[in-house]
């Protein structure tokens, strides 16, 4: 007997988190035995799932988190430079989420308040400035602002079941249609 799923050629999909709090990750890995099933359907690129740090060229790319610093949006724009379609994955990266409540206050007020005036601090802290640290965005901002998203899926975080049914749909060459029944804020 034939099965359909062998006869598709395996998508590509990468995953990267940003300014957030990894938990649409933790919901992708709620899909529990399911994985075994997307495993059969998909090979994982860059991914906390692989560790592979390099992107390659994906059919699918999964965003988790908005954009709070230079390399948040140097990761963004490779993401879009490297996937045919892009998904918008939680709440942080479709309005900036919680990282965003940050946008009333002035970062570089932040910086000195965290770094030179907090008590406890040892005497001579300074605000770090190494060069290998993304420089902070004044605002954080969702990746539509940056890219054009393809999709977006809702939720806070969104349940391994509306993450399911996405990642069907766009397996089968489906267009997605989150199920409003799925989508939670928890």
């Amino acid at each position: 007997m034939n099965n359909p799923e062998s006869a598709r050629p395996k998508l590509r999909v990468a995953t990267v988190s940003l300014a957030g709090c990894f938990g649409c990750h933790m919901s992708l890995l709620d899909i529990d035995e399911r994985l075994f099933s997307l495993a059969g359907q998909v090979d994982f690129d860059r991914s906390p799932l692989t560790d592979i740090k390099e992107l390659g060229p994906c059919d699918i790319g999964l965003i988790e988190g908005g954009l709070c610093n230079s390399e948040n949006v140097e990761v963004l724009r490779a993401f879009r430079a490297h996937c045919k379609v892009l998904v918008a994955v939680g709440a942080c990266a479709i309005n900036g989420g919680l990282p965003a409540q940050r946008n009333a206050l002035d970062i570089g007020q932040i910086l000195l308040d965290v770094y030179r005036a907090r008590p406890g601090l040892a005497s001579g802290s300074a605000v770090p400035d190494d060069p290998e640290l993304p420089l902070p965005l004044a605002q954080v901002h969702p990746i539509h602002e940056v890219v054009h998203v393809d999709h977006f899926l809702p939720g806070c975080p969104p349940s391994a079941d509306a993450i399911w049914a996405l990642l069907s749909a766009l397996i089968e060459g489906r267009e997605p249609r989150p199920d409003p029944t799925l989508i939670r804020f928890d």
